[in-house]
């Protein structure tokens, strides 16, 4: 994953931005929104931004006005100006990017989404954590400070252990939308998670907007999670589940098909062109769908391993199982194995042990990590057993590649 620093035009001025992004060409873009008080750096923000990235998502969160490296006065923000904050952060992906084709958001942000997705055209799916059904619930923050605030137009009031300007504009503005109307009238796949144990954000939140929503509509219990997905595998989860569930509804997320008139089963392997890539290309090996492409400096989307990638992965699975075969059948004890390769191109006046003395040679470095309570014996035995996995011999063997034409 790569993580940019951008800045765009908000309504105070710049906002401080991350977009996050895949190792390859992404095959779409979200947004993400924080929750209320919080930044874009927060854990729920960054581990779902990153966990989307890595499965092919590029994402923007960013730093609502007056918040974390933004511009702007807390003081003169409210509910509205989160709105019209997410419509400028769409506007500069649309710009500079592509449009988001999904929005995520988190707590209050999650309601600032509900509010502001069904006007964005691009949009094909939403997914809301812990999200307040109605924003004026964040008016319990507020509670000891109201008749202040009525009073003198303002008070201090602190949320999270920090010191906040909160006006009476504010209090007024997130008493007047009707976002039951809006999530009614959202017109977009919604995907809601909550958490039963959430002390800030309580579940039946969750339960009224599930209920106010039209289908198609998903709710998810995230059954062991806090209000802030602290734990780093509850963040995974949701940028998981996510991505399961918009493959159904975001183009360009869909489940490669395999477009070919051959037909798997277990004694073949196909590979077709994708459709979707210069390269890329969809793998059936077994009944199992892969992708294959090349990386983006030799024209590819990187959407998947390349061919060599993929012959350097058969090679070091087959070392690794042969090894386990034969330290199972020894009773060695081993606890784990893996492999690390690498192929690259050598001349061949510079091998050695080579029959061949001239043009260039396919080298494969493998280096084999054993661990267990093992002898100097026992380590040097698995490593002779490495070169004896099928794989390893194949390479080593005569090859007859017999290649025809399908029948038209």
């Amino acid at each position: 994953m790569r993580s940019e620093k951008v800045t765009f035009e908000g309504t105070q001025g710049k906002l401080a931005a991350r977009l996050d992004l895949p190792e390859g060409r992404p095959r779409v873009y979200a947004l993400f929104a924080h929750c209320f008080t919080c930044s874009k750096d927060v854990f729920a923000a960054s581990r779902i931004s990153a966990g989307l990235a890595e499965l092919g998502i590029a994402t923007l969160r960013f730093d609502f006005t007056g918040l974390g490296a933004s511009d702007g006065e807390f003081a003169n923000t409210n509910f509205s100006s989160n709105i019209d904050d997410l419509l400028k952060a769409v506007s500069f992906m649309r710009d500079n990017y592509e449009a988001p084709k999904l929005m995520i958001g988190h707590s209050l942000g999650g309601a600032a989404v509900l509010a502001a997705a069904g006007g964005i055209e691009e949009v094909e799916g939403v997914a809301t954590v812990g999200a307040p059904f109605d924003p004026e619930h964040i008016r319990h923050h507020f509670e000891d400070h109201i008749e202040t605030i009525a009073k003198n137009g303002e008070a201090e009031v602190t949320i999270g252990g920090r010191p906040f300007r909160v006006k009476k504009q504010f209090l007024d503005d997130i008493a007047g939308h009707d976002q039951k109307e809006r999530i009614a009238n959202l017109k977009k796949p919604l995907l809601v998670f909550h958490s039963p144990l959430d002390q800030i954000v309580g579940v039946e939140n969750a339960g009224n907007i599930f209920a106010a929503a039209k289908h198609p509509k998903s709710f998810i219990s995230l059954d062991k999670a806090d209000h802030l997905l602290s734990a780093k595998e509850d963040a995974a989860y949701v940028s998981q589940v996510i991505v399961s569930w918009a493959r159904r509804y975001v183009k360009g997320l869909e489940n490669p098909e395999l477009k070919s008139r051959f037909k798997p089963n277990d004694d073949h392997t196909i590979v077709a062109e994708a459709g979707t890539g210069k390269f890329t290309q969809t793998v059936n090996s077994g009944g199992h769908i892969l992708i294959a492409d090349e990386p983006e400096s030799y024209g590819g989307d990187n959407r998947g391993p390349s061919p060599y990638g993929y012959l350097l992965s058969g090679l070091g699975a087959c070392t690794s199982m042969t090894i386990r075969m034969y330290a199972d059948r020894k009773n060695i004890p081993l606890e784990h194995v893996s492999v690390q390769l690498k192929h690259l191109k050598i001349h061949a006046k510079d091998c050695e042990n080579c029959h061949t003395d001239n043009g260039m040679l396919d080298k494969i470095d493998r280096e084999i990590e054993l661990i267990g309570d093992l002898s100097d014996e026992q380590r040097i035995k698995l490593l002779e057993i490495a070169d004896k996995c099928p794989v390893h011999r194949t390479l080593h063997s005569e090859v007859l590649i017999d290649t025809k034409l399908a029948d038209a």
